[in-house]
Formats: C-alpha cells, structure tokens, sequence
C-alpha cells in the first residue's frame, strides 16, 4: 500500500508543478502508472478531490486545473487584476467576458472535437463587439437579474468608452487604453497561463487550453455561457422572424 502511496504522491506532485504530465512527455512512467486504472488512480484522483482540483485526460496527458471557490490553488480576483494587469472589478469582468469570447472563437462544439487553427486580436475584438451589442439590445428579453443587467452594462461601457488603438502605438502593446491593447492584456495572460501560444500576432490553442475546454468548460458551462446562450437563442428567433 504505501509503495501504491508513493506512486500516487509522484503523480500529484508532478502535476502540482508543471501542469501536465503526457505519455509521450518526461514523466512518461507517471502517466502508464496512472493510466492503468489501478489503486494508483484511485488515489490520485481522491486526493485531487479532496484538495478541489480538477483532473483532466485528454490526447494520452493528463492536466489540472483549480475547482471551483478554490482559495488556495486558484486565483482571487484581486490576484487575477494583478497578473491580467486591471484595477477594477468592470475591467476583470470585461476580461471574463474577452476569454469567452476567446474560447468561443477557437471551438464550437465538444462533439465534432474541431478547433480553428489560430485566432488574431482584430477577431476577438469584432466578436466581443458584437457579443456585447447583442446582449445590450436583449436585456429585457433575457430577464436577467439586476445585478447581471448592470454588470453587462458596466463593462459594455467599458468596452465602448475606449478607442479601437492608441494613437501614439505604432504596434500592438498590451494596455488598458485601448480595445486592441486590453485583448493584449488578455492574450499575454493566457500565453503565461500556458494556454496559448504566440506567433507573429497569431495565437494557436495548446493542449492544455483544449483539454479544459472539453472536459472543465463543457461540465461547467455556469451562469455566463447561460446568458450568452440565452441572447444568441434570442438573435435566432428574430432572425427568423425577419
């Protein structure tokens, strides 16, 4: 039993500190122990339960992810500014709203498993435009609660009260003036995250990103992913009706 232990504490600790462990990786003997469906897995996914991390498998590797109200292994919003690079809650909110769109871009549907290649600043823009545009004219229709509606407006003003660049950049920075630089602000943070990576302003989905899509994001659409269902069922309908 304890030598079980140990084999289990390994693959914990591996994942602890570098996110990830693949079949084909370093840390190759770690997955087959894992993989094998022994007592060894029993214990590593119960410890990750008990300490409210989310274990993912995906493509012959395994990742984690802090659950949900993690206090210890996730981020606080106050932490989450500070490593985005916002100061106010509207602007992390905004932030939220950019990373769905981001995710929203990249993969469709968990079923059909189909990614785009590789997503740039000006098509996030364009679809967090229209996404907050959609909502704005839909509130009434979506009957969200008071402070969803005003949270929306929040940062759709945010959004509008910024120019599309600064005018004194002569390239693309990440920064907190202007809507190009604020999905800088985003991107880098996703790249630090080891989610994307990035190639002469091209931003491709790495493993890790997909493996949280389809296992987290898909088990754990929550209120957002609800209320941007609920105005793109509503756009349906009055394009239907037109």
């Amino acid at each position: 039993m304890a030598n079980t232990l140990d084999k289990a504490l390994d693959i914990v600790s591996a994942l602890m500190s570098e996110n990830e462990i693949k079949r084909n990786g370093e840390n190759a003997n770690l997955y087959e122990e894992y993989a094998l469906g022994t007592e060894v897995y029993d214990y590593v996914t119960t410890i990750f339960q008990k300490l409210n991390i989310d274990l993912y498998e995906y493509n012959n590797a395994l990742y984690i992810s802090a659950g949900e109200n993690n206090r210890v292994f996730g981020y606080t919003n106050e932490e989450l500014k500070r490593e985005i690079g916002v100061r106010l809650n509207r602007e992390l909110y905004l932030c939220y709203f950019i990373i769905y769109q981001i995710i929203s871009i990249f993969y469709k549907n968990a079923g059909s498993r189909t990614y785009t290649e590789y997503i740039k600043n000006e098509s996030v823009i364009l679809a967090v435009d229209q996404g907050l545009m959609g909502i704005v004219k839909r509130l009434r229709e979506l009957n969200l609660a008071e402070i969803e509606e005003n949270s929306f407006k929040e940062i759709a003003m945010v959004w509008e009260d910024m120019p599309l660049t600064q005018a004194e950049d002569t390239v693309a920075r990440a920064s907190r003036g202007s809507k190009t630089g604020f999905v800088k602000l985003v991107f880098n943070f996703m790249v630090a995250q080891g989610l994307l990576i990035e190639a002469e302003g091209r931003y491709y989905p790495k493993e890790r990103l997909k493996a949280l899509i389809e296992n987290y994001y898909d088990a754990h659409k929550g209120r957002l992913y609800e209320i941007m269902r609920g105005e793109e069922d509503a756009a349906d309908k009055q394009n239907q009706s037109e």
